[in-house]
């Protein structure tokens, strides 16, 4: 079973739960919002995709932030931050148990219609 991670008013969260409902694709989905992200997984996401793929750097969160919460001296850092303030991720995020994925474009679909 696929977890699908982001927030249920997202509209690429919604897109992305809407084709795997139509596909038959069983999934969990975890809602930032409601359940939070541990430091632990934010962590693993950080490490095996990089802080820029799991990041975003575009949004108004993030430029909320001040320059010294920008200033992400590790990926220690990046991931206490990142589960301090989940709205920072791209959304969403699937793991597959043997992948992840960040975001929801034909690539992603191609990948998640093969799980």
């Amino acid at each position: 079973m696929i977890d699908v991670y982001g927030i249920k008013n997202c509209d690429t969260v919604k897109k992305a739960r809407d084709w795997l409902d139509a596909s038959g694709i069983a999934y969990r989905f975890h809602d930032f919002k409601q359940e939070g992200l541990d430091a632990q997984t934010a962590a693993r996401w950080i490490g095996a995709l990089g802080r820029d793929v799991v990041i975003n750097k575009r949004g108004t969160t993030w430029r909320k932030l001040s320059p010294e919460q920008q200033d992400l001296a590790d990926d220690a850092a990046a991931a206490a931050l990142v589960s301090a303030q989940p709205s920072l991720v791209k959304r969403p995020v699937f793991d597959t148990g043997g992948a992840l994925f960040v975001g929801f474009g034909d690539e992603q679909k191609q990948a998640l219609a093969k799980t």
